[in-house]
């Protein structure tokens, strides 16, 4: 009895650890992030609408969204991968050299479902570093990779000195089939002044062409958040 008593107590304990890695990641779900945790879906001030691309830097698609960006007379915040900086740092130079604020989306995109603290901790400051040194500028942001913020990685963001956001408004534009009018439309259902919009200039592999429909998209995107009175930019100009 004693021997069932322990091993049932074990896994009590094993599971509310469990619970308390993973709890933090609900706010992964937009209606409860935007209602109770509005820092962490980076809500900024009423007159601006930030702009942020996931998954880069990759050395074909980005460029693209570089040219457009500056014919648009916009800046983002382009939260990248610290092993693709690695591979391609010139990529996140000439981002930074144009004005735009480079953020941590982690060293790889890999969820942290399970509690891994050292590496965790690790891995953030590895990607911050890398960052860095690419971009000549110390990240202030960390967005986690598919918005999946665990307690463990909440440590490690405040260890690395990084400020977790996710976002408000997002295009789903990671789907291949999806249309320009999709992307736009999606966006444009959720935001108001004071958003954060997730959008993505390349995939997490560097595969696929769902960029281009993102790319077509953007510039309806920004011509409608200036109609309706909001400024467009970076989340450095967002708060």
């Amino acid at each position: 009895m004693r021997s069932v008593t322990v091993a049932t107590g074990a896994a009590v304990g094993l599971a509310t650890l469990g619970l308390a890695h993973i709890g933090p990641a609900a706010s992964w779900l937009p209606p409860l992030r935007d209602r109770l945790m509005p820092g962490l879906a980076a809500r900024g001030r009423a007159g601006h609408v930030a702009l942020t691309f996931d998954d880069g830097p990759d050395p074909v698609s980005t460029p693209y969204f570089l040219d457009l960006l500056d014919e648009l007379g916009v800046r983002a915040t382009f939260f990248v991968l610290g092993a693709r900086v690695a591979r391609h740092p010139e990529v996140v130079a000439e981002t930074a050299a144009r004005g735009h604020e480079i953020a941590v989306h982690g060293w790889t995109h890999e969820p942290q479902w399970l509690p891994h603290p050292q590496r965790d901790v690790t891995e953030l400051r590895l990607a911050r570093d890398v960052v860095e040194q690419a971009s000549g500028a110390q990240p202030t942001w960390f967005r986690p990779p598919f918005g999946v913020l665990t307690t463990g990685l909440w440590r490690a963001a405040r260890r690395a000195e990084l400020r977790p956001v996710l976002w408000g408004a997002w295009g789903k534009d990671w789907e291949e089939q999806r249309s320009v009018a999709e992307v736009r439309e999606t966006v444009l259902g959720s935001v108001r002044g004071g958003t954060t919009v997730l959008l993505h200039d390349t995939a997490p592999d560097g595969r696929g062409d769902a960029w281009r429909t993102t790319l077509a998209a953007v510039p309806g995107i920004v011509e409608s958040c200036r109609g309706a009175g909001w400024d467009v930019g970076s989340l450095a100009e967002h708060f």
